[in-house]
C-alpha cells in the first residue's frame, strides 16, 4: 500500500466513524467548497475542507491526494472521482442489489430518480404527517428523495448519489448475505 492509498484508508476510517452518513457528509461539505463549480479542489482547499470537519491531513498527505485523482493535470482533484474511491469497497453482491433497488426507483429510466419516479414505488399517504395534514404526499416524496440526495438538495438523484448514501450503510453490515436481505426486504426486490 501506497502513502496516497494509506491517507484514504485513514480519511474513510474517520469517516466512516460518524456513522453511516459520514462520506455522504463529506460530499456535501466539499460541494460546498467548490465555489466556482469546477468540481475540483487544490491540495490547500481541500486541507484547510477536512481540517474544518475535524479531518486531520498533513500537506504532504494533501498534495499526494490532488495529484492521484487530478485528471487534467490542472493541479486540483476531482471530487466525484475523490469521493467515488473513498467510498469502502463493496463486493459485487452488494453493488447488484444497490443497482436494483435504484432501477426499481427510477421507472423513467433515465437515470435519475425524481419525485416523479417515485410515485406508485413509495406511497406517502399513510405517513403521520399526511394522516395529520400537516404535510402533503408531494412533500413527503421530496423529502424521502432528499436522504439520498448528497448535493444542493435538487429533486434529482443520480446512481452515483445512491451508491454514496448506501456504501455508509453497507460498512455496518458484517456480511454479504445480511446486506442481501436487508436491502431486497427495503426494497421488495
Amino acid at each position: 500500500m501506497d502513502a496516497v492509498d494509506a491517507t484514504m484508508e485513514k480519511l474513510r476510517a474517520q469517516c466512516l466513524s460518524r456513522g453511516a452518513s459520514g462520506i455522504q457528509g463529506l460530499a456535501k461539505f466539499f460541494r460546498r467548497l467548490d465555489r466556482d463549480g469546477s468540481r475540483s479542489l487544490d491540495a490547500g482547499e481541500l486541507q484547510r475542507g477536512l481540517a474544518e470537519l475535524g479531518l486531520a491531513l498533513d500537506t504532504a498527505e494533501a498534495e499526494g491526494v490532488c495529484r492521484r485523482w487530478d485528471r487534467d493535470g490542472s493541479g486540483t482533484l476531482d471530487l466525484e472521482e475523490f469521493l467515488r474511491a473513498l467510498r469502502p469497497p463493496m463486493s459485487q453482491a452488494r453493488e447488484a442489489v444497490i443497482t436494483a433497488a435504484f432501477a426499481k426507483l427510477d421507472r423513467s429510466g433515465d437515470g435519475v430518480v425524481m419525485v416523479d419516479d417515485l410515485r406508485g414505488v413509495y406511497g406517502g399517504r399513510a405517513h403521520p404527517k399526511v394522516r395529520s395534514g400537516q404535510w402533503t404526499e408531494e412533500e413527503v416524496l421530496r423529502r424521502f428523495l432528499d436522504n439520498f440526495d448528497s448535493s444542493e438538495k435538487d429533486g434529482q438523484v443520480t446512481l452515483a448519489e445512491f451508491q454514496d448514501y448506501y456504501s455508509g450503510v453497507s460498512a455496518s453490515v458484517d456480511t454479504d448475505e445480511e446486506f442481501v436481505a436487508m436491502m431486497t426486504s427495503a426494497w421488495r426486490l
